[in-house]
């Protein structure tokens, strides 16, 4: 009896370390270096704007300094952590015509890697959903006070970072123009997404879509 017991108490495999490897790479961030960045030129130029007056009484260098970094931010955005981050990229090309087409590219991730990603997805997506929203909050609390001079630099915060958000939002819905579409499905998309995020299917990085508009 004892050596039966012995012998099933061996057939038995419990193994625990798909469980600590799944929640690792859940928390992993694959890009640190690009994950930074992503974050400082916006959150720079929000507290430069915030803070300029203690900094320097000089308008002009205030100005000069918030828009460098709205600037900075745009193109490393653009250009290198919406590819790195959550493999999606946006550009404009013109064709043989002259006429103006918008390219929306998203990559597809294996299963393998897709895990490895999640942590860095919603640093992105939060950064970049997050910052529009303060820089309209800013938009609305200048025209209160009646600050007007700085309204021009708070207009451009709010296009450049809600260009990169429409731009990088259509590429998650597959180039889908029409936005009210695009915001309620984008929408029901990321709260499914956060309540079950392992039945959630994500496009992976084998294949390549693209969208012209």
């Amino acid at each position: 009896m004892k050596q039966a017991l012995v012998d099933d108490t061996e057939d038995v495999s419990l193994d625990f370390g798909n469980e600590e490897e799944l929640a690792f790479g859940k928390a992993k961030i694959r890009h640190p270096l690009a994950t930074f960045f992503h974050l400082f030129f916006r959150v720079s130029a929000i507290v430069t704007y915030i803070c300029c007056d203690w900094f320097s009484k000089s308008f002009v260098g205030c100005f000069v300094t918030v828009l460098l970094l709205l600037s900075l931010d745009f193109w490393s955005v653009k250009n290198v952590t919406g590819r790195l981050m959550v493999g999606l990229r946006w550009w404009n090309q013109i064709d043989e015509d002259g006429k103006s087409h918008w390219v929306f590219e998203a990559k597809k991730v294996s299963s393998n890697n897709m895990a490895a990603t999640e942590a860095e997805a919603r640093i992105f997506w939060l950064g970049l959903i997050i910052c529009p929203m303060i820089w309209t909050v800013f938009f609305f609390s200048t025209l209160l006070s009646l600050k007007l001079k700085w309204l021009a630099l708070v207009i451009a915060g709010i296009s450049l970072q809600a260009a990169n958000l429409y731009g990088y939002v259509l590429c998650k819905m597959g180039g889908e123009s029409d936005i009210s579409k695009i915001t309620s499905s984008f929408l029901s998309q990321t709260v499914f997404q956060t309540a079950c995020p392992g039945d959630f299917q994500k496009p992976g990085l084998e294949g390549l879509e693209i969208h012209k508009h």
